[in-house]
């Protein structure tokens, strides 16, 4: 059988189609694996660090514990119509979510000199500080009050003993 020069260019042809195609395949598959690796790799690194995350949440001092007994929960009213809710986490103790409108924030109790009941959002700048007669929502990065004289059950119970019995003022001079 006699091949002819048509022929030949033709299987030559094809074995280089065949040898590319499969060159492709192969780089394919390579990309694929490089992907699925990279994925993996994205994934475990994404996993860590929520349970870094979590590992970092649940470092709270027994003085953080002792102050988040003191916070007021519940829907809070406060001026201009504005409402403050602050929501425990049952999962987490001493964590709070504090909202009001549109933001939220995950606060953690903070060490005062005051005695003020602090909570703060280190990440976003959220702050809630909380005396006996009121309480408000600061977002200290942007320096703004978010809402104002808000005042729970006990705390407007309070502010109305103080109108009735006022506390002794610091500038009245001690009596003997």
């Amino acid at each position: 059988m006699k091949i002819t020069t048509t022929q030949a260019v033709c299987a030559i042809a094809a074995c280089v189609t065949l040898q590319w195609a499969g060159a492709a395949m192969a780089q394919t598959s390579a990309n694929k694996t490089k992907q699925t690796s990279s994925r993996t790799q994205t994934k475990t690194k994404a996993n860590q660090m929520a349970a870094a995350s979590v590992a970092a949440e649940e470092a709270l001092t027994p003085e953080q514990l002792a102050i988040a007994d003191f916070v007021y929960t519940g829907r809070i009213a406060c001026e201009n119509g504005n409402q403050v809710t602050v929501q425990g986490d049952p999962k987490m103790p001493g964590y709070f979510t504090v909202s009001s409108g549109k933001q939220r924030f995950r606060m953690v109790p903070a060490v005062t000199t005051t005695g003020a009941v602090r909570l703060e959002d280190k990440k976003t700048g959220g702050v809630w500080l909380q005396i006996s007669n009121k309480s408000m929502l600061l977002n200290e990065r942007v320096g703004q009050r978010i809402a104002d004289e808000c005042a729970g059950t006990a705390q407007q119970a309070f502010a109305a003993q103080m109108k009735t019995n006022p506390p002794a003022s610091v500038l009245d001079a001690p009596t003997k």
